[in-house]
């Protein structure tokens, strides 16, 4: 018994040993050989490294604006004046329709825009198919681009937030400082009410123009009507705005604003014959007490209402955007505060768009 005991204590000692000699070779084999997962890590991060530029997605500014064959000169004015006046990071989603892709580019390669960061988008206007009444008016208000607006959802952009530009407006101020405004909880989009600059009332008063939903939605109309809005209500301007991407897909505005269009092919509740805007309309509708207010400063308008009607001076000196909304646009002739608009026009490089001005002027 003693004898097997003695035998069952070395077998033992055999074992445990055998069992350490396995270890330390594993140990070794592993501290020796490269490690497979950490080289598939550093692949990981050396590939994400252009990524790391992704949070910059809050530092860069996207500024979306519309750029017609037509007008494609306006769309460039307005890019150089976002561009000259901020030392922060832009970048320009510049919408089109297929047509006008390749003058666009043309545009920005040839001349000093070439330094600007920008992707062209195609708008396809048979998304508006059913949705848009014919009105001889002013036809000009029924371009597809002048939906493009409604559909920013479902264009291809990165960023949360945007800034959506008229191409009849120019920056003279800080683009940044329109962009770090705070949107209350809940508003998909920050507008600039018609009430609530009083150094406009005056001329707004001599040319006509309406403040008031009443002056863009049909009163007579009784599906207008149930919407219990006070027609005395102000109305505001969507040609500036800033924009919650997130927020506006969350509440669904696209579809929302697809349904007035479709609700005014059916019962005609607006024209653009009386207040001067398609696009307008059913804005005015789904953000009714849904937005939080621009400074009025960051969008000074109606300077396109009449030939005739002039700001002060010393006033558009201290205003951050100018905005020529109406049919007197400061490419063409008559129209007014020319020179505030031409120091950001950059010829046309292909000369497709030109300057309409009397032959004295200089």
């Amino acid at each position: 018994m003693n004898f097997l005991r003695k035998i069952n204590r070395v077998l033992l000692v055999l074992l445990v040993l055998m069992v350490c000699l396995l270890l330390h070779s594993t140990v070794l084999r592993k501290s020796t050989r490269p490690n497979l997962s950490d080289h598939r890590k550093g692949l990981a991060s050396a590939g994400r490294v252009p990524s790391v530029k992704e949070p910059e997605a809050y530092h860069v500014i996207p500024v979306v604006i519309c750029a017609s064959e037509e007008r494609i000169g306006a769309t460039m004015a307005v890019i150089n004046s976002v561009y000259s006046n901020t030392d922060a990071s832009l970048f320009f989603y510049i919408v089109t329709l297929r047509d006008a892709i390749r003058l666009t580019r043309q545009y920005i390669v040839k001349t000093k825009l070439k330094g600007i960061k920008y992707k062209i988008l195609e708008f396809n206007p048979m998304v508006l198919k059913g949705k848009v009444k014919p009105d001889s008016s002013r036809p000009e208000l029924l371009h597809p681009l002048n939906f493009v607006r409604f559909y920013l959802s479902m264009l291809d952009i990165k960023h949360k937030r945007v800034i959506y530009l008229d191409d009849d407006v120019i920056v003279q101020g800080d683009i940044k400082d329109l962009f770090d405004m705070k949107l209350k909880p809940g508003h998909a989009a920050a507008f600039s009410t018609d009430c609530n600059l009083p150094s406009t009332h005056e001329m707004v008063e001599s040319i006509g123009m309406q403040t008031t939903y009443m002056g863009f939605l049909d009163y007579r109309r009784q599906e207008v009507r149930d919407l219990g809005i006070d027609p005395r209500e102000c109305s505001f301007n969507p040609g500036v705005f800033v924009a919650d991407v997130t927020e506006w897909k969350k509440q669904k505005i696209t579809k929302q604003l697809e349904k007035w269009m479709e609700e005014n092919v059916r019962h005609n509740i607006y024209s653009s014959a009386m207040a001067g805007g398609v696009a307008t309309p059913p804005m005015l509708i789904v953000f009714h007490d849904k937005y939080t207010t621009l400074d009025p400063l960051w969008h000074v308008r109606h300077m396109g209402w009449s030939p005739d009607a002039h700001y002060s001076e010393n006033f558009l000196q201290g205003a951050h955007l100018l905005h020529w909304n109406g049919p007197f646009k400061p490419w063409h002739y008559p129209a007014v505060h020319l020179d505030l608009w031409e120091r950001w026009f950059i010829p046309d490089p292909s000369r497709r768009f030109s300057l309409v001005r009397p032959k004295s002027h200089h």
